[in-house]
């Protein structure tokens, strides 16, 4: 009953939060995260339905039944599973969060399961059966993130990427929509059957770290050292 009204039962990376943009002239509020290295188990597709890549990940953890991975090895289900794209696309939150980028060819997207902490070298994470399933190494990232509630489909993440990006133009980091909409990554914290008010959904735009520092600098000095 609780994830229904959004309560998150499922791990996810640590963070550090370097700034809060959320008080004075601001009309999207968003936060300035630095993830450290992840690690995911990843699947490239086309098309619009979310179901086939959601399945295949799922199966290499062992969700569905036997773990098809060469260890035969169940790993948790965590946050993030992240979800990419050329255009953007709608994320499949059955956990929390589903997050989608745009590095890749025209109509081509990703999706991923971010792995639990534990897996934290290529050596200790078991090698997928599927070929069409990779582990991919998520380097360490900084960018600005916006949460939001209510829908997750492709016009709502896109037009919130593209407020965000206008935030962070207004706050000085060189971004148009077009980057924006490019690079965004939607993540996804609640299964399907949450109710839109009570889901947690997030975009986030990566950002370099002069930028990220020249923000927290601007909006919050007393944090740079």
């Amino acid at each position: 009953m609780g994830s229904v009204f959004g309560r998150e039962s499922v791990a996810e990376p640590a963070f550090e939060v370097l700034l809060e943009r959320a008080h004075g002239p601001v009309q999207t509020t968003y936060e300035i995260r630095r993830y450290g290295e992840r690690f995911a188990a990843e699947t490239t597709y086309t098309g619009d339905g979310d179901n086939s890549p959601f399945r295949l990940l799922a199966q290499y953890i062992g969700v569905f039944g036997n773990p098809q991975n060469e260890a035969s090895e169940s790993i948790s289900m965590t946050a993030p599973v992240m979800k990419s794209g050329s255009e953007g696309g709608t994320a499949i939150a059955m956990t929390a969060p589903v997050m989608r980028s745009a590095n890749h060819k025209e109509g081509e997207k990703t999706m991923q399961f971010v792995l639990p902490a534990e897996y934290d070298e290529l050596s200790k994470i078991p090698k997928p059966t599927n070929p069409k399933v990779h582990i991919k190494e998520i380097p360490p990232q900084v960018g600005a993130v916006h949460r939001y509630s209510g829908s997750m489909d492709d016009s709502h993440s896109e037009k919130t990427a593209m407020e965000l990006a206008a935030q962070l133009r207004k706050d000085g980091v060189e971004i148009s929509d077009a980057d924006a909409l490019r690079s965004y990554n939607f993540w996804g914290y609640n299964p399907p059957f949450c109710l839109p008010a009570f889901r947690r959904n997030e975009v986030w735009i990566e950002l370099t770290t002069d930028q990220a520092e020249q923000l927290v600098k601007e909006f919050n000095p007393e944090d740079v050292n």
